[in-house]
């Protein structure tokens, strides 16, 4: 399963008592493959060192950096189809450009309702993806 993830969403479930840690854990078991552009990399080390010391969001990005799972692209069109955030683009184009299963966020509700049919289905709250949620349960569960 290839999930887009979001800024808010990685900060949420990188600590080990996080509800949401499992989302971390199943990328670190290679059950889930995570899609990124240098872009949201470098959000995700802007927003990450807000909360966390330097040598751990150095150690993550790098993580992120050379895993297998995490498929590392370019976005060559800007589809601009949040207007609300249009920082949230960046997710968006990733999620077209690699055919991602899922973006997993807390963001607006233009992300959530998008018009194009592909991400109805395809967009979900991260509190969707703990081990509750039956749909996802193969993939988040510790």
């Amino acid at each position: 399963m290839k999930i887009i993830l979001d800024t808010n969403c990685l900060v949420v479930c990188l600590p080990v008592t996080s509800p949401f840690y499992c989302l971390w854990q199943a990328f670190r078991d290679n059950r889930i493959t995570l899609c990124c552009t240098t872009d949201m990399l470098a959000e995700y080390e802007e927003v990450l060192q807000r909360f966390y010391p330097k040598s751990f969001v150095d150690d993550v990005l790098r993580e992120l950096l050379f895993a297998h799972n995490c498929i590392k692209t370019s976005n060559y069109f800007n589809w601009n189809l949040i207007t609300a955030d249009p920082d949230d683009n960046k997710f968006v184009d990733c999620a077209l450009n690699t055919n991602a299963d899922f973006i997993v966020t807390n963001a607006n509700d233009e992300l959530k309702t998008l018009f194009l049919p592909y991400f109805s289905n395809k967009t979900t709250l991260v509190a969707e993806c703990v081990p509750s949620n039956p749909t996802l349960l193969p993939y988040f569960t510790l």
